[in-house]
C-alpha cells in the first residue's frame, strides 16, 4: 500500500467533491456568480470549504509527492495521514455544524494539525535537500 498515493488521491477527491458541490449548490440556489456572506448560508460554507481546500490541498499534494521519492521515516507517513485527515476534518467543520461564526473544535483541530503537520513535512523536505 502506498500511502503516498492514497493521501494525494483523497486531497484530489476532496477538491474535486466540494467543487462538484458548489456547482450542484449553485443550481440549487439559482445563482450563478458569488455568494452571501451570512455565515449560516449553505452555498457560503460550500464555497468557503471549497476554496480552502483548493489553497492548501495543491500544496500538500506536491510535497506529499516529492516526499514519496526518496525513503523517509516512519514518522512522516504518519504526519501525511494526519494532515490529510486534518484537511478533512476542517472541511467537516465547515459543512456540518450550522454557522461558521461560531468557533468550533472541528475547524480548529484540522487548521491546526494542517499547519502543524504541513510544516513538519516541510522540515523533512528541508532534510532531503541537505542530505543530497
Amino acid at each position: 500500500m502506498n500511502v503516498f498515493y492514497i493521501c494525494i488521491g483523497l486531497l484530489g477527491v476532496l477538491s474535486l467533491l466540494l467543487g462538484v458541490l458548489v456547482t450542484i449548490g449553485r443550481g440549487k440556489f439559482n445563482v450563478l456568480i458569488g455568494h452571501s456572506n451570512d455565515p449560516e448560508n449553505t452555498l457560503h460554507k460550500f464555497v468557503r470549504a471549497h476554496s480552502n481546500t483548493a489553497e492548501y490541498a495543491p500544496l500538500l499534494m506536491v510535497i506529499i509527492y516529492l516526499l514519496s521519492l526518496n525513503p523517509v521515516s516512519n514518522w512522516v507517513w504518519w504526519f501525511i495521514i494526519l494532515v490529510t485527515a486534518c484537511r478533512f476534518l476542517f472541511v467537516a467543520g465547515i459543512l456540518i455544524p450550522k454557522t461558521m461564526a461560531k468557533p468550533n473544535p472541528m475547524r480548529f483541530i484540522g487548521a491546526v494539525g494542517t499547519y502543524v503537520f504541513g510544516l513538519g513535512l516541510c522540515f523533512e523536505l528541508f532534510q532531503h535537500a541537505i542530505n543530497v
